[in-house]
């Protein structure tokens, strides 16, 4: 009959260790493929599919949000009644904060020549609700929309906002080529 071997104290620890490092290392390898990947693309909000919620300034999980309004310059016509800059029904075309459509007043409106305006965002200011950019797209030409700001992004690895959007608007692109410009082929 054959010996029955027993074990030590010393036998489990080897054991134990021999389990932890083959762990370890499936463990490392699996987190590097993650991170890997996780580097080699970012979120990016496609402005084509966005129906301005409001859920990007809410959703993310920074504090203001990384999204914020851009300009697309080439397309705007600079017009004396920006339909991002003011309410439809503004009382007068100033630049009186009840007029204003963003509610922090992130918008800056600046006299170009007559009948043109200039309009600048302040990413420090925006919070991404998206509320300028319904305006221009519902009666302007859409020069404004919303983008994932890799300044700020911290590159979630599944994005809270992603989550949450009812128009799926959200998707990884190549970090290389970061934002996806509206009327930009896909």
């Amino acid at each position: 009959m054959a010996e029955e071997r027993k074990f030590d104290r010393r036998d489990v620890l080897r054991l134990g260790a021999g389990i932890a490092a083959t762990l370890g290392i499936g463990l490392g390898t699996g987190a590097e493929l993650i991170s890997g990947s996780k580097k080699d693309t970012v979120w990016q909000l496609d402005p084509e599919k966005c129906i301005q919620c409001g859920r990007c300034a809410t959703a993310c999980v920074l504090t203001p949000s990384a999204v914020k309004c851009v300009h697309a310059y080439d397309v705007c016509g600079y017009c004396d009644l920006c339909s991002g800059y003011f309410y439809p029904d503004a009382s007068k075309l100033d630049t009186a904060a009840e007029n204003q459509m963003c509610p922090t007043s992130a918008i800056t409106r600046t006299f170009v020549e007559d009948p043109y305006f200039e309009y600048t965002i302040n990413e420090k200011l925006c919070i991404g609700c998206g509320v300028c950019v319904k305006g221009c797209s519902d009666f302007g030409n859409g020069s404004l929309y919303l983008q994932v700001r890799h300044d700020r992004c911290v590159n979630c690895n599944v994005c809270k906002i992603a989550e949450v959007c009812p128009a799926k608007a959200y998707r990884r692109v190549p970090a290389s080529s970061p934002y996806i410009l509206k009327g930009e082929q896909k």
